[in-house]
């Protein structure tokens, strides 16, 4: 693309010209239609089928217009990845031709078969019948592949009997009970105009790039995406020299695509840079509103991964591809507007006097400590294991931090009353050609799993390969609880204001514990949580039971957000997902083991001891120490690496008898076929700095990261 025609008109004809969005829709919609359909994404009406009848056949013919010849229900099953079934828009006619058609039911409601996607025994394999339901809060939009152009409509999924089998119906549920519960709140304080609560997520996402054909020889990335062996190369991250450094003109090339790709279906790709480990990158979007925001995450790692196929390069998205650096996670930016205009959490330049706020500032605080270990099972995964609490991620532990002048003005209000703010005043760097900063009331903390960054916060544990569904549906859910306590004990208030400070004490004496300013990665925070009585809760098999917990199943059922059915079937997907994920791993790790690492190990040691024994018949007295010493430590460590091949391979054949307890097989999983990985890891990574490279038959870790 020439960079002539990078123009402001340019950007502006592009941007959503694969949506159809609000501007198409009042252009291509009658007027009563397009109100109706407003009233219903505005306000939660239900929709007319009359009203959906026209909006089809409008969708119908732009998409035709376009270029589509198929639709699809776009759904988010509990893969944690996208389904879509594709349907063609043509209808048989009596003359043997076909007309063009789609219709209002088609629109609303499809069928896909609900069996064969994770259900935790909501679906068995005989009951096939699963519904998907358009979200109208979600534009439809067109995505363009080797298949053409489709049009995609983002769906709900649910099965037969209505328990819902994806990601997306909880959210929107939830979206709808924290709305409900913070209007309570915004009456009591007055505001009259406000009708719904927005919570908007703004989804940074993380991700590394490298070169297609060293991916193609990896057997680990290609059925993993991680690196299961890989030694670690002369160079890493230890410069400091990849973190907002220049990009790459192949690199470079791939983000100008990916932007233009994602500014056609209105996603607003707005920051992107090198990321610290080598080969890693970022994007960063626009907030939206929660829902839409999810979608277009997932659309993000759609495209990201189409488009880097194009460059010749394949992007990994997984949370630690490679050992040794930086891996990579999703900041999830979560704040509260409503629809006049307000950001809930916006302290203003006196938080101190802005009872609001603080009000809704302190749900936050005891929501968070209240149900941590929800918060904690929503972003956990196999791949989070890898960094969670590494250095490079925050810890497993739970906590906030606020900055100096709220946490200050949390203790004024704990001794009585909040009288005063910190200000920020100026910053002087002491060149006088350079302008003077306004300086922010409160650093920021990077280590910190849920900061308070200005106007939001952000929640940085969440995988950078999930769905950020689950992370926002809990912390709507548990906000909603706390706002609809705390709007309980208002509306019952004989003296609102006195009743509040007295409120917000209690909020802040009993749950102050969960807020740290400090350094998370420090052993001394570690401890200082324990004493706090902050759970650690280290592997996300650990985290799993918090799904079932009785105070975490009645919160979700309470608000209908999820029942106890479909909380105990997420409990089952989790834990079978962790199986499988691992049980993949070990099975990828004995193959290239047995049929890689191993045979080229000892097709190398031949060849040294070929070697020693040719300088020996030769007769010269030569000193071959070196190689017999050589000789010996390959020969001990591919004794090992054979012993732990047989270990790892018992451990999962003994894996395979376990049926009767998931939790169990589980732990298992992690505590024994996990770690019987990790020894044959360490034997194959020595082998490694040990066999001649013209020997080993796999790509290192100098060739996948630097060689992009």
């Amino acid at each position: 693309m020439e960079k002539s025609i990078m123009t402001e008109g340019y950007l502006s004809n592009i941007y959503g010209s694969n949506v159809f969005n609000d501007s198409v829709m009042r252009e291509r919609l009658p007027k009563a239609t397009y109100k109706a359909l407003r009233k219903t994404i505005d306000d939660g009406i239900s929709l007319d089928p009359t009203v959906a009848e026209v909006v089809a056949n409008a969708m119908k013919d732009w998409a035709i217009e376009k270029g589509a010849t198929h639709f699809t229900h776009w759904f988010q099953p509990m893969t944690g990845i996208t389904a879509e079934k594709h349907d063609s828009f043509i209808s048989p006619t009596s003359d043997g031709k076909v007309i063009m058609e789609f219709s209002g039911k088609e629109l609303i409601k499809g069928e896909p078969d609900a069996s064969s996607f994770p259900s935790g025994g909501l679906r068995a394999t005989f009951e096939a019948r699963g519904y998907t339901a358009w979200d109208c809060t979600s534009p439809a939009f067109l995505k363009e592949d080797a298949a053409g152009v489709t049009l995609c409509i983002p769906t709900a999924f649910c099965s037969y009997t209505g328990e819902a089998l994806d990601k997306k119906t909880p959210l929107l549920r939830s979206m709808e009970v924290i709305s409900k519960q913070a209007i309570r709140v915004l009456r009591l304080f007055g505001n009259t105009t406000a009708t719904r609560v927005i919570t908007t997520v703004g989804a940074e996402q993380e991700y590394f790039l490298i070169d297609k054909g060293l991916y193609d020889q990896r057997k680990d990335l290609i059925y993993t995406g991680r690196t299961l062996f890989g030694a670690k190369p002369p160079k890493g991250q230890e410069l400091e020299d990849h973190y907002f450094g220049t990009i790459k003109d192949r690199i470079s090339a791939f983000m100008k695509e990916l932007d233009i790709e994602l500014w056609k279906l209105g996603v607003s790709a707005k920051t992107k840079h090198n990321e610290v480990a080598p080969a890693q990158h970022e994007l960063a979007p626009i907030f939206s509103t929660t829902n839409i925001a999810t979608d277009h995450n997932q659309l993000t790692m759609e495209t990201m991964k189409r488009v880097a196929n194009r460059h010749g390069l394949v992007c990994l998205l997984h949370e630690k591809p490679f050992a040794g650096v930086n891996g990579s996670g999703k900041h999830n930016n979560w704040s509260l507007s409503t629809n006049d205009g307000q950001n809930l959490l916006d302290p203003g330049n006196t938080p101190h006097d802005n009872a609001q706020f603080l009000v809704f500032l302190c749900a936050v605080i005891k929501a968070v400590d209240d149900y941590a270990d929800l918060l904690r099972v929503s972003a956990a995964n196999p791949g989070n294991d890898h960094r969670l609490g590494a250095n490079e991620a925050p810890p497993a532990i739970i906590s906030i931090f606020l900055g100096e002048q709220l946490t200050d003005i949390l203790e004024q209000i704990e001794k009585g009353e909040a009288l005063q703010s910190k200000q920020g005043g100026e910053l002087r760097i002491g060149v006088s050609t350079l302008p003077s900063l306004p300086k922010d009331s409160t650093d920021r903390n990077r280590t910190s799993p849920f900061a308070f960054t200005g106007n939001k916060f952000e929640f940085r544990m969440v995988p950078s390969s999930g769905s950020i569904a689950a992370p926002n549906f809990t912390l709507n859910t548990i906000v909603a609880e706390i706002l609809s306590q705390i709007a309980e004990r208002l509306e019952k208030a004989q003296d609102f204001n006195t009743e509040m400070q007295k409120l917000l004490q209690e909020i802040v004496a009993k749950h102050k514990r969960i807020i740290f300013n400090g350094n998370n990665y420090s052993e001394d925070w570690v401890k200082e949580a324990e004493a706090r009585g902050l759970p650690n809760i280290k592997s996300s098999v650990a985290s799993i039971p918090a799904i079932i917990a009785e105070k975490n199943i009645e919160v979700m059922a309470k608000h209908k957000v999820l029942s106890k059915t479909e909380m105990e079937s997420r409990y089952e997907i989790s834990l079978e997902n962790y199986i499988k994920t691992i049980n993949i791993e070990a099975l990828t790790m004995l193959e290239m083991a047995k049929r890689q690492l191993l045979p080229a190990s000892i097709k190398f040691a031949t060849k040294l001891a070929e070697s020693i024994n040719t300088i020996k018949s030769t007769g010269v007295n030569a000193d071959i120490s070196a190689q017999s010493e050589l000789l010996v430590e390959l020969s001990a460590v591919i004794a090992s690496f054979r012993k732990n091949i047989i270990n790892l391979e018992k451990s999962v054949a003994d894996a395979v008898q376990m049926h009767n307890d998931s939790y169990k097989l589980a732990c298992y999983y992690r505590d024994d076929v996990f770690s019987k990985m990790g020894m044959l890891r360490i034997d194959g990574d020595k082998l490694e700095t040990l066999v001649d490279e013209e020997f080993w038959p796999i790509p290192t870790y100098g060739d996948l990261l630097f060689k992009v």
